[in-house]
């Protein structure tokens, strides 16, 4: 959820003290860069995901604050809207067999979760738009009870100055084209972030690597074909977040300025590169001032926790975002992936999280980088085809020239994943438990969005109108979330 927040609006001069103090904290974090010690000793993996609540007809529950409190687990939070909830893992190391003992520990944490949930009438649904969620659910009182949310909400509006206007089209013509007068559909984008901690010599090469990865991480996990009723990308929640979190008036997107919702423009040499250009290209939207001196901090020799910097990066959305964080008085500094879908079930998340952390440390570590042969701009075409048309896409690969996302997974990436897992010392039976999943999908053509499509389409076939189908489908689609078997094994309704 990031972190929390005092107050839900802020003064001119308020913003004018929190931008000099996010400056200072650029400046002490270019100086950590050039001389503090990273902790790097043991690379941690993390994980959130982010969950959905529905009632017994598989319609949104705006009923988090009572699920919780039933849940009684610190690991579980509250997100944007109240039928939203997150999941946040214990980071870990790789190697072994950790993979298997984290998707046993989570089965058994979901498992409680979701026993505790149907106590309040909720059930909890792992899906990357929550496909029955309908403009009427947002008439009443659906955001959370946390100032954060209700300070982003209005800091956007008020950058904006009028309401969002969402616009997004699918490939049979079905769109979304509405007026929006709350940050509201930016809740029904529901994800799992994958977190990994790297030096601060290598993090360019590890981002580098991660954005050149995004395309074929969507084709293969797309999960998000419906909102408000449309069939529209397999996964619309790319650009759904894109449009509901943006801060530009129609004039300002005239003039090329910057998305908050920021892929990026360029290949980067430094996680510096990120921080600054977050300061330099975008305007607060929250402005909480703390009292920490970290220039006084660091010339006592301790790590300063730069809590305006890291506010301010928190709002600011690349699909892979630079973090900063301190523990135990130690920085470091990781990669968050930010591009997948939640769901469909626990052992498809395990898979793209295995097929990410292999890829990308083979990408990361080649003599001849992937980013030296691949402009940025076919790295972004990438994604958005990836986006648009899932595991159907085809994208552009050095030496492969465009093919279809199938293929260059099943002939390039998948062994490299292999490759990379192993040398992170990850154990065989973790390495086929969970890119055999990967390949499955592939051989299939199936991921969550094309069964979810498949399965609308069989009940309109047998009569059903458009809602009914969805709320079936939903259905069928939680029964086989429990049932831990990947997405491209299960039979449709």
């Amino acid at each position: 959820m990031g972190e929390e927040v005092n107050a839900q609006s802020y003064t001119r001069e308020q913003r004018q003290r929190y931008r000099e103090k996010v400056r200072q904290n650029l400046d002490v974090f270019e100086r950590m860069l050039a001389q503090s010690q990273f902790e790097f000793d043991r690379p941690m993996t993390g994980m959130e995901i982010e969950l959905n609540l529905v009632d017994d007809g598989y319609q949104p529950k705006f009923a988090n604050a009572e699920v919780l409190e039933e849940i009684a687990d610190p690991g579980y939070q509250t997100e944007l809207a109240q039928y939203n909830i997150e999941l946040n893992v214990p980071p870990r190391p790789l190697p072994g067999d950790s993979a298997i003992e984290l998707e046993d520990e989570m089965r058994a944490s979901l498992n409680a979760a979701s026993a505790a949930a149907e106590k309040r009438g909720a059930h909890i649904v792992a899906v990357g738009i929550l496909p029955t969620i309908m403009p009427e659910h947002f008439e009443g009182d659906w955001i959370s009870a946390n100032n954060r949310y209700t300070a982003l909400n209005d800091s956007i509006f008020y950058a904006r100055g009028e309401d969002i206007y969402l616009d997004i089209e699918g490939p049979t013509g079905e769109r979304v084209a509405t007026y929006c007068d709350s940050i509201a559909p930016e809740s029904a984008c529901t994800s799992v972030q994958l977190h990994l901690q790297v030096a601060p010599q290598d993090f360019a090469a590890h981002w580098n690597a991660a954005q050149a990865l995004v395309a074929p991480q969507i084709a293969l996990a797309a999960n998000s074909p419906y909102f408000f009723g449309q069939r529209l990308h397999a996964e619309t929640r790319i650009e759904l977040f894109s449009q509901a979190t943006d801060t530009r008036s129609i004039e300002l997107k005239n003039q090329a300025v910057r998305p908050r919702v920021f892929f990026g423009e360029r290949w980067i040499t430094s996680i510096f590169d990120l921080f600054e250009e977050n300061v330099r290209y975008f305007p607060a939207l929250l402005a909480e001032v703390s009292d920490e001196d970290p220039v006084a901090m660091l010339a006592a020799g301790e790590a300063p926790n730069l809590p305006e910097l890291r506010l301010h990066n928190g709002t600011v959305y690349r699909w892979n975002r630079p973090i900063y964080d301190v523990v135990k008085g130690t920085p470091h500094l990781r990669v968050e992936n930010r591009v997948l879908p939640a769901g469909p079930t626990l052992v498809d998340t395990m898979a793209n999280a295995a097929f990410y952390y292999g890829v990308i440390r083979k990408l990361a570590s080649d003599d001849r980088p992937l980013w030296t042969k691949m402009s940025f701009a076919a790295a972004e075409q990438n994604f958005h085809n990836a986006a648009r048309d899932g595991i159907e896409s085809r994208l552009y690969w050095p030496g492969f020239g465009e093919v279809r996302a199938e293929e260059l997974i099943l002939r390039h990436l998948l062994p490299m994943a292999h490759d990379g897992l192993a040398d992170w010392g990850v154990s065989e039976a973790v390495r086929e438990r969970y890119l055999s999943v990967i390949e499955g999908r592939c051989k299939t053509s199936t991921n969550g969005a094309t069964w979810q499509t498949d399965a609308v389409q069989q009940l309109e076939k047998a009569g059903m109108d458009r809602q009914s189908a969805l709320a079936e489908m939903l259905r069928h689609y939680a029964k086989n979330m429990h049932s831990n078997e990947p997405v491209h094994t299960w039979p449709l309704p």
